[in-house]
């Protein structure tokens, strides 16, 4: 590999980990995410700058190349990404619903307060 595509793939890899880094739910979501991805991006660096050693883990582990062994890991974390996705999703839904629940009582109360006023 080139000089070149190196240095694209790992400022690609550190633009891509800063977008995901920047936005999060909750504290400790976030705190676990920023270290996921750090070492992401790091593993990403290291496969980048050293693509030989990718094929030798793959190796050691009973995997036929490096790039089944990135294939693999790529299936591990878009699988969950996607529980992690659908479990905000179902959180979210039920915030959405208890505000929605909230506010209909708060007019009914408003309503109320103000039929009783005239």
């Amino acid at each position: 590999m080139t000089l070149v595509i190196q240095i694209l793939l790992v400022v690609g890899l550190i633009l891509t980990a800063v977008y995901l880094v920047r936005s999060t739910p909750s504290a400790s979501h976030q705190a676990i995410r920023r270290i996921l991805v750090i070492v992401a991006v790091v593993l990403g660096v290291i496969a980048v700058i050293w693509p030989g050693l990718l094929s030798m883990i793959a190796h050691a582990l009973g995997v036929g190349r490096g790039a089944d062994l990135l294939l693999y890991g790529l299936v591990v974390v878009f699988l969950i990404e996607a529980v992690s996705n659908y479990k905000r999703s179902v959180t979210q839904a039920r915030t959405t619903s208890a505000l929605a629940r909230e506010l209909a009582l708060t007019e009914a109360r408003l309503e109320d307060a103000i039929a009783d006023v005239a």
